[in-house]
């Protein structure tokens, strides 16, 4: 996800209020006459209007002494939002965030620490893009909700017409694959220079990452050799089509550019196909989805993993009651109900069986299993919003030495972490 990085990717949130008796406090049914009241805040477009009925009809019925009142949070402003929430007195009990905030709202120290809860929560079978950024300093304050990452999305019948039957394997095939197909007036790829999700993955699979930590500080890593190894891949790859070297996946935006049907492929979360065969009808049915492919064919490669996790605001009136809550949404039952309602990927490993019959989705999972999330420091949403890796990368695709640009972009995520 956010991080909402589907964009990237995945953008999510609602409130439910809940209601229960069984979390203490002054709201016995007894002594106040009815039920207490929990709120949940759950991101707009998260889940849809039919899940959330379907979820509180269940829970209800399965905790007699709880009510849920969902109330719909917009992203626009949201942080701020929260962050004022958490330092209140009147927090609500349970938040949805994007899996990579969770390190911004830990650092203020207003989410409860649920690193006891992670072994009934069955925390050994998460996703690691999930997980791993909802671990800070060793304690597990984001507790996976869902997932959602990006796959090559491909048009079968230009995989045809040149002779490729089965989809790529390895980072190498790929290569061979992409400039089988980059011939006449076919794009083998279109991948545009500023895609730093997609690198990271590439940094990732190499065994590199955007910064490390040094000790108590924080340092950029792009001008290690792993990283730069990830990004001379990139750049074989992107010269394999007509992407440009100084813009994004939205400038143009690539469902477009795929649509005109000259694209052999496309690096997007699964979802993106279908606003391919909005824009061209005639692309229905001709499109196909694989993992992102690693350095060798025993795993897909890695990729960046965006999504939602819930936290519990330490100032939670009803934190027992909070909990049962981010349990049901984060158990089998309602992750299954929401995989199969929204297409995301479940947040543990072994419930990817369930979306095994959707093509795009069944890419997916298989990818997010590799998944990772940007570095968990509390000032990371700080060099996005500058993003010296996009910078760097049209540095290097436009003639720049790369160890140099990688040096440049490295200082200035260090600077940023350290502010």
């Amino acid at each position: 996800m956010k991080t909402r990085p589907l964009a990237g990717p995945v953008a999510l949130a609602a409130t439910v209020v809940l209601t229960a008796t069984a979390c203490g406090g002054s709201g016995d049914p007894a002594v106040s006459g009815g039920p207490e009241k929990v709120t949940v805040w759950i991101m707009k477009d998260s889940v849809t209007d039919a899940f959330l009925t379907r979820f509180r009809t269940g829970f209800e019925a399965e905790h007699k002494d709880i009510d849920l009142d969902i109330q719909i949070q917009e992203w626009d402003g949201i942080g701020e939002k929260v962050t004022a929430a958490l330092a209140s007195k009147d927090a609500p009990d349970v938040i949805e965030v994007g899996n990579t905030q969770v390190a911004q709202y830990a650092a203020s120290g207003g989410v409860r620490d649920l690193s006891g809860r992670t072994a009934e929560l069955s925390g050994a079978d998460w996703l690691p893009g999930l997980a791993e950024p909802g671990r800070v300093d060793g304690k597990q304050y984001g507790i996976p909700w869902y997932a959602a990452n990006r796959v090559v999305i491909y048009h079968k019948d230009l995989f045809a017409r040149a002779g490729v039957t089965t989809p790529p394997k390895t980072q190498a095939e790929w290569l061979t694959v992409t400039a089988k197909l980059n011939k006449g007036r076919t794009q083998g790829i279109y991948l545009p220079g500023q895609n730093w999700y997609t690198l990271s993955g590439f940094v990732w699979e190499e065994g590199g990452d955007l910064a490390v930590k040094d000790g108590a500080a924080w340092k950029g890593a792009l001008d290690t050799s792993q990283a730069l190894a990830a990004m001379d891949f990139y750049r074989r790859l992107q010269a394999l089509g007509k992407g440009p070297k100084d813009a994004d996946e939205a400038k143009p935006p690539q469902a477009e550019v795929f649509a005109k049907g000259e694209v052999a492929q496309i690096i997007a979360v699964p979802g993106g196909a279908k606003i391919v065969e909005e824009i061209n009808p005639a692309l229905k049915g001709k499109l196909g989805f694989f993992p992102v492919p690693g350095k060798t064919a025993a795993k897909p490669g890695a990729v960046f993993t965006g999504g939602s996790d819930l936290i519990v605001p330490e100032a939670s009136t009803h934190p027992e009651a909070a909990y049962e809550v981010v349990k049901a949404l984060a158990g089998e039952k309602w992750q299954t109900d929401m995989a199969k309602t929204m297409s995301y990927v479940p947040n543990r490993t072994s419930l990817a069986r369930v979306i095994q019959d959707d093509e795009g989705t069944a890419a997916m999972a298989a990818g997010a299993a590799q998944g990772r999330a940007t570095p968990n420091s509390p000032q990371w949403a700080a060099v996005e919003a500058t993003n010296p890796i996009k910078q760097y990368m049209t540095a290097v695709l436009t003639g720049t030495e790369p160890a140099q640009a990688a040096a440049t972009a490295s200082q200035s995520i260090t600077k940023t972490l350290g502010s």
